[in-house]
Parts: structure tokens; sequence; C-alpha cells
């Protein structure tokens, strides 16, 4: 048995959960998500709890019972918490700011680069180097906070670019000259 799988999810009080015709609903406080399962999963809404069951023990069964319980989880999550990944620019000149809603970031190009985010994601500038991305669906936030990042990912010689708050980034050494 999954150690993912076969634990509950708990409901909390204003979330509202519906499966209909394979595709679970998740509404809660901060929005509405949803998300296909998988024919072959097994889900049963009870008690303020959904419970994901798996029909057999072979590879692709216990590969989604486990995922399919973690997606149901991460809505849940996201309808009632939400989900940030917060950002870091290291570099001479580097700063972001906000134009509207937009991202706009000036990181050693000739121009500045301008973010727009998708529907459901906000941004957030802390500091002149600090920004966080969030939003609902756990997914997208890790997904556009990717994007980000690889726009000037991080150099390994000074550490230059846009980093994830917390990310360790491995140094090389640079030239050494010849005696």
């Amino acid at each position: 048995m999954s150690r993912v799988g076969k634990n509950p999810v708990v409901i909390p009080s204003g979330v509202e959960v519906k499966l209909a015709d394979g595709v679970m609903t998740v509404k809660g406080p901060k929005g509405e998500l949803s998300c296909p399962i998988h024919a072959d999963m097994n889900v049963a809404i009870e008690e303020g709890a959904v419970t994901v069951t798996r029909p057999s023990d072979s590879k692709p069964h216990r590969a989604l019972h486990g995922t399919t319980r973690a997606n149901i989880q991460n809505m849940v999550t996201g309808v009632t918490e939400g989900f940030k990944k917060s950002l870091e620019m290291v570099g001479v000149g580097y700063k972001a700011e906000l134009s509207g809603s937009n991202l706009v970031m000036s990181i050693g190009f000739s121009h500045q680069v301008a973010f727009i985010p998708p529907q459901g994601i906000t941004f957030e500038v802390t500091s002149a180097t600090a920004m966080s991305v969030s939003g609902i669906d756990k997914q997208l936030v890790g997904q556009i906070a990717a994007k980000i990042r690889g726009i000037r990912p991080p150099e390994p010689y000074k550490g230059k670019g846009i980093k994830y708050s917390g990310e360790y980034i491995r140094r090389k050494a640079g030239k050494t000259a010849k005696a």
C-alpha cells in the first residue's frame, strides 16, 4: 500500500468537494480548482474526508495511487491557504518592481523584462531584489516561478541571477594565474 495514497484527505470546514464525470472539483474561500481523476482510481467522499483506493497492485496503479491523493490534497490546500514561492535576485543593478499586475525586472540585459501573470497568479515585490509568486494552483505557481528563474538562472562563478529563496548555488573557482 502506498504510504501517501492510504492517508485520507481531510476536508476543512468551508470547503466543498465534488466528483462528477471523472473530474474532482474543490471549492473553497480562495477559489475553485478542478482536476481529472484517472478512471482506474476509486475516490470516495465521506464524513469530511476523501479516500483514494486502487483496484490492483500493478505498477501503473501503484504510481497513480499516491499521485491522485497528492493532487486532491494540493487542491484542498490551495483553496484554503494558497501557495507561495519566493525568489531573490543577486547582482549589481538587479531590481524588480510591479507595474500594475505585471512584474518588470532589470536583470543585466539591455532592456527591462516584463512578465505578465496568467489568471490566478499574483506577484508581490517585497524589496528591490526579492519577489514572490502566489496563487491557489500549486503546479502553476511552481511553473511560473521556474519560468521567472529561467530568464536569468544563477551562474556558478559569482552567483548572479534569479534564484529561489534558500536555494544553494554551488560555486566554482575562477581562473588562476600561472606561476
